[in-house]
């Protein structure tokens, strides 16, 4: 999750005119500037100028100074695991739920929420799902469940002011599975309400198919090649990716 935000929406700034065809940079400005809060192209530069060396970019401050004011002010990148198997078991049961708050002046991770959660209709983890996730039995035996999740997922955000109507926050996902189908899928099968905050979020794999003209199929690694990026963590665990 950590890298997603970090990386990608500001690659898509700095990547630079020569990775894109000229027809796409307009609107490669276009999608990051959805993206991006407001003010975030002012009063950062050094901060900025350092990440981006510390990933090889070699961008132009100047490039940055043509973005028009953003929306949001914090990026709340949010990877669900859910247990699983093949064939695929039904109904799935998110199992690790994992937020980083992400500063959208200097994008740096304010704040981390992160549980793991007791699945309760196949309370058994099935290896392929070990295998994939990396979480073994008893990181979500004992653990809460869904409903007790969610709730202190709404303490957490109320904590760090997300809830306060002139903050403005926005969820990030790697593809719309996450807010557009397993949350409210599972929701629905335990007759949970799905909160308001949780009904609108950025798909990366969107806005990098507009910025870049292909789809990214193979998702953020295929993001992270086409932007020469490293990637950082264990692909297929929430909190690490």
């Amino acid at each position: 999750v950590s890298d997603a935000p970090g990386c990608s929406m500001i690659a898509l700034l700095h990547t630079g005119a020569a990775k894109f065809p000229q027809n796409l940079l307009p609107r490669a400005r276009q999608a990051v500037c959805s993206l991006l809060p407001a003010g975030v192209l002012k009063g950062y530069g050094s901060i900025v100028s350092r990440k981006l060396a510390s990933h090889g970019f070699g961008a132009s401050m100047a490039a940055m100074s043509s973005f028009p004011p953003q929306r949001y002010h914090y990026f709340l990148v949010l990877d669900f695991e859910a247990t699983c198997d093949k064939p695929q078991i039904h109904p799935q049961e998110i199992i690790e739920f994992p937020i980083l708050k992400l500063n959208g002046r200097t994008m740096e991770i304010e704040s981390t929420f992160h549980m793991y959660v007791q699945p309760v209709v196949h309370p058994q983890l099935t290896p392929f799902c070990t295998e994939l996730t990396g979480i073994i039995q008893g990181m979500v035996d004992g653990q809460p469940s869904l409903q007790q999740v969610l709730e202190r997922v709404d303490e957490w955000m109320a904590k760090e002011g997300l809830l306060d109507p002139s903050v403005k926050s926005i969820f990030v996902t790697c593809g719309d599975w996450d807010l557009k189908v397993m949350l409210p899928g599972q929701c629905q099968y335990l007759g949970l309400p799905v909160a308001d905050y949780f009904k609108q979020w950025i798909n990366l794999k969107k806005a990098y198919s507009f910025a870049m003209g292909s789809w990214p199929k193979n998702g953020l690694l295929d993001m992270n090649k086409g932007l020469n990026l490293q990637h950082i963590g264990r692909p297929h665990s929430g909190i690490g990716e």
